[in-house]
């Protein structure tokens, strides 16, 4: 089921219910492979479907909601299920069950090259990425001189980017991304790769739409982050949530274990 527009438009939402992702592995046709695979300790997560298929479920009956205000970090080892869930969350990934509603515009920042063309320029990269999240034209000419303030990248925005840094990407990505105020903003761990000084702007934007009724989600293996710029957490655990709460409590648990 794809992503639904919430009924309630007076607040910004985002609830999922009961929702999994399943992905069929194409290349295990081999009966040895399949053998190998099954006999895995999968927890259930790898299995075959009708057509005699492998299939690994990413996620299983995710259900969650958020209100305004909400700022929840996805916390949890690699492969628990945090990075398919931020995708499901934007639409990417469809639910083979369950359902996803969202109320407002998301900006999702996953992959610090979407939309980004290494031959052009900061500049036109700046209007191609804010095409890309459903700018207009006017609206990406209005807030330019903004988007160029926050990079702090000068005379290197008219250089193409291949010539940047992953520093100075990260600034371009996130100032584009963020420039409009989102109502849902979707962030993995790669933006935790800035500077100190960079940082402090970055969480000072983020806690600026969040006090004008937006919703951040955070996946990171920084827990210090998660506690900095979060106040829910998810611990996901083999594609299920194993606990759903306040930062600190969930943090805590995830560090005892």
């Amino acid at each position: 089921m794809p992503v639904q527009p919430h009924q309630d438009k007076q607040q910004t939402i985002l609830r999922l219910d009961n929702v999994s992702v399943s992905f069929p592995i194409y290349h295990g046709g081999s009966r040895s492979l399949k053998k190998a695979i099954l006999s895995r300790g999968s927890a259930g997560r790898i299995a075959r479907d009708a057509n005699d298929r492998i299939t690994v479920d990413a996620l299983r009956d995710v259900s969650l909601s958020l209100e305004r205000g909400d700022r929840l970090a996805l916390i949890g080892a690699n492969g628990a299920g945090k990075t398919t869930l931020l995708r499901v969350m934007a639409g990417i990934y469809e639910p083979v069950s369950g359902s996803v509603q969202v109320g407002g515009r998301i900006s999702p920042m996953f992959d610090i090259a979407l939309g980004i063309d290494g031959d052009l320029s900061g500049y036109d990269n700046i209007r191609l990425r804010g095409l890309l999240l459903g700018l207009s034209s006017r609206e990406i000419e209005r807030l330019l001189p903004l988007i160029v303030d926050f990079t702090e990248l000068g005379d290197y925005l008219d250089m193409p980017v291949r010539t940047y840094s992953s520093g100075m990407m990260l600034r371009l990505t996130f100032a584009v991304a963020t420039c409009y105020e989102p109502e849902v903003l979707l962030m993995d761990e790669w933006i935790l790769a800035g500077d100190a000084h960079f940082m402090a702007k970055a969480r000072e934007r983020v806690d600026s739409f969040v006090q004008k009724a937006s919703i951040l989600v955070l996946a990171s293996h920084n827990l210090e982050v998660c506690r900095r710029w979060c106040n829910k957490a998810v611990w996901m655990d083999q594609g299920s949530i194993k606990a759903f709460g306040p930062v600190d409590d969930v943090v805590t648990a995830y560090q005892a274990v």
